[in-house]
């Protein structure tokens, strides 16, 4: 059976590879809205779902798992999504600083006989306090704006993260521990199997 990433996103892949999997992509684009009344540990289960069953269409009677997984920060119980300008990244930012928040990610595997097998994890992260020119000199760079939150923890934002608890993977994108045993749990091959011979 061959594995399928419903993912554009770079860091997904790189750590999909690191933990050994052997897989092509193929990204879902499908709307990301939040709908009304929604809460976040809803959508972003949704979210990783309805990117696997869009990807899977396109493999439909064919040996196909689709693994699709969507991220979202979450403070005071909003969902944080990718910032469209420099001010609505600058008050994500604000909003993160000097605080706690929660970062979630639902990993889902669509199935060629449908069955779907999901998962949310959520990790807590602590920003240090953030000035202004902090903010403004970091969204000056390329790296917030195609992030959930308005940042890379892998990049220069590691320098705001004062204590994480919780898979340090996870908030790159991808939780490695839990997608490893969802995939290896269902025979998809990987470098860490034990071999038969």
């Amino acid at each position: 059976m061959q594995l399928i990433l419903a993912s554009a996103s770079p860091r997904r892949r790189e750590l999909l590879t690191q933990i050994g999997f052997c897989y092509r992509c193929d990204p879902a684009n499908i709307d990301e809205s939040v709908l009304a009344g929604e809460k976040p540990e809803a959508y972003v289960v949704r979210m990783a779902q309805e990117k696997a069953a869009a990807v899977a269409q396109r493999y439909e009677g064919q040996q196909a798992a689709v693994l699709a997984a969507d991220t979202t920060v979450v403070i005071d119980d909003d969902v944080l999504g990718k910032p469209v300008d420099h001010f609505d990244g600058l008050g994500m930012l604000a909003r993160l600083s000097g605080r706690s928040h929660t970062v979630m990610t639902a990993i889902a595997v669509r199935l060629p006989d449908a069955t779907e097998l999901s998962q949310r994890v959520e990790t807590e992260v602590e920003f240090i306090q953030l000035s202004r020119e902090l903010c403004d000199a970091y969204l000056a760079t390329d790296e917030p704006w195609d992030k959930a939150g308005g940042y890379g923890i892998q990049g220069l934002a590691g320098a705001f993260v004062s204590s994480i608890r919780g898979s340090y993977s996870n908030v790159v994108g991808l939780p490695l521990a839990q997608t490893w045993q969802l995939l290896s749990g269902l025979g998809l091959e990987n470098v860490l199997e034990a071999s038969d011979e």
